[in-house]
């Protein structure tokens, strides 16, 4: 078996796990895994947008002709 570990956790957010799981006898565990797997691939595509997304301006603001005068300065 796996090393495990005990975490203590309010009674609501208990129930709110319960109301979550995909079906009866899903574990905590494997709920909490696959609940930190969705967000952290949420928060790279949000990355990924906000990257995506400030890509123009962020062109605009180093490749123009009066930073490229300063290069020969």
């Amino acid at each position: 078996m796996a090393d495990v570990s005990t975490i203590q956790l309010e009674k609501e957010v208990i129930e709110q796990l319960k109301k979550t799981k995909e079906y009866p006898r899903q574990t905590y565990n494997e709920l909490i895994a696959r609940m930190t797997k969705m967000f952290a691939s949420r928060r790279n595509q949000y990355d990924e947008f906000l990257h995506k997304i400030q890509q123009p301006k962020m062109k605009e603001l180093w490749d123009n002709p009066e930073d490229e005068a300063w290069e020969h300065a």
